[in-house]
């Protein structure tokens, strides 16, 4: 283009704006749809993946595609996905996250008793609660930092269970807890014939199932399942919109380097205050969602080991991934739940070939790990993690991945 002031002289034409990369569906970039589907082909399959043996087959033991632990790997995965928002972008550790999970069990189950068996009302209700009662420890704990910050969140939960043991008593229940009963009179759809109400959705009970038998295997499809299957879904997704958001960027400069936020002008307490709410409110759904599924609530759940049991989710599967609080979840809640239950007469039979004496030696080898022992084990795979794998499981299957692509590319070569 050339200079109307001095036709010897030109100028470049402006270059045309760069395009914005294509993105996926909802918003998400092409990538992480990809990973939003694979979730989600998980979540609405897992009655077929996880029940790869057939019933009755020596291996039927490693089975876990029944309702109540499929409930299990998703309403804990809604835990830790909230968790990793504060702990795996800020670096923030918290202690006290059971807390808000009883918090929000508790809103939950009182939401029931008094308003409506539907679980919709109750799960909302559970979010609020935990949300208004994370921003009270929030504010408090992060003035604060560090260890300090860790000890507090946990003295505040510890209060908090105390508190719902023996001194709240009337709204918590205490040590029995509570559950709906008989003379419970919700305003909204409560039974009128006295009979003992049960959560539902829209007059849909939790418990309904609808069995599948295929052959030698049969898959159950549960109504509470995939409602709390819906719920995790979101709360993947919003998730990802939290880690690739500016907001989500601010949160990884606090865990980098607050210091140099605070030279810039921004406050960083802003920003961990509002990933601890949110954090927090994941908590309170995950806690509704126990509700719905199990309509009874005890002061067990704030105890200080629900909350370590989230750190150890968080950090095996990969502390700031965002797969990672989901398989690390997943898999301590399969080991609780399958590992734990092989006793010796299983290990019998799976010896059963070996001559009597080496058949005994080997049963007593193995069953300090099974069984009872399932937390030797877990302990044992968890110490590996945190030497061999910081990236917990996520870097695991990275390595692994890394490793074909280079034997693939040699094979070519």
């Amino acid at each position: 283009m050339t200079d109307q002031t001095n036709p010897s002289v030109t100028t470049a034409a402006p270059s045309p704006r760069p395009r914005a990369a294509s993105g996926g569906f909802l918003g998400l970039t092409k990538r992480d749809s990809t990973l939003m589907l694979i979730v989600f082909a998980l979540v609405v399959l897992a009655p077929f993946i996880l029940n790869p043996f057939p019933e009755g087959s020596a291996m039927a033991q490693f089975n876990a595609g029944y309702p109540d632990l499929m409930q299990r790997f998703v309403i804990f995965g809604i835990f830790a996905i909230g968790f990793n928002i504060l702990f795996g972008l800020t670096g923030y550790l918290s202690f006290g996250h059971a807390a808000f999970l009883g918090v929000g069990s508790y809103a939950a189950i009182w939401s029931m008793k008094l308003v409506t068996l539907n679980v919709i009302p109750g799960i909302l209700f559970a979010i609020v609660v935990a949300g208004l009662f994370s921003l009270v420890v929030g504010f408090v704990s992060l003035r604060r930092s560090g260890i300090y910050f860790s000890i507090l969140t946990l003295a505040f939960a510890q209060m908090m269970f105390a508190m719902a043991y023996s001194v709240l008593t009337p709204i918590t229940g205490g040590e029995t807890g509570l559950q709906i009963k008989n003379t419970d009179t919700p305003l909204f759809g409560g039974p009128t014939d006295g009979s003992i109400g049960r959560a539902n959705l829209f007059g849909a009970e939790m418990g309904n199932s609808y069995e599948l038998a295929l052959g030698n295997w049969l898959f159950t499809f549960n109504l509470g399942y995939y409602i709390a299957a819906v719920f995790m879904l979101i709360a993947f997704y919003l998730s990802i919109r939290v880690f690739r958001s500016p907001f989500g960027m601010m949160l990884r400069a606090v865990k980098s380097n607050q210091q140099r936020m605070n030279y810039t002008g921004l406050t960083p307490k802003r920003y961990t205050l509002w990933a601890f709410i949110i954090s927090g409110m994941y908590a309170g759904l995950a806690g509704g969602l126990m509700v719905a599924m199990d309509t009874q609530v005890g002061p067990e759940r704030m105890f200080w080991t629900a909350s370590g049991e989230v750190v150890i989710m968080t950090i095996l599967g990969g502390a700031g991934t965002l797969m990672g609080p989901i398989l690390g979840a997943g898999f301590i809640k399969y080991m609780e739940n399958i590992i734990s239950k092989i006793n010796k007469d299983i290990l019998h039979e799976w010896f059963a070939f070996m001559p009597d004496g080496l058949e005994d030696v080997m049963v007593s080898l193995v069953y300090p790990f099974i069984g009872k022992g399932w937390h030797l084990t877990l302990g044992i795979m968890f110490m590996l993690v945190v030497i061999f794998l910081p990236g917990g499981l996520v870097e695991g299957g990275q390595r692994i991945a890394a490793k074909f692509r280079r034997n693939k590319t040699a094979g070519d070569n």
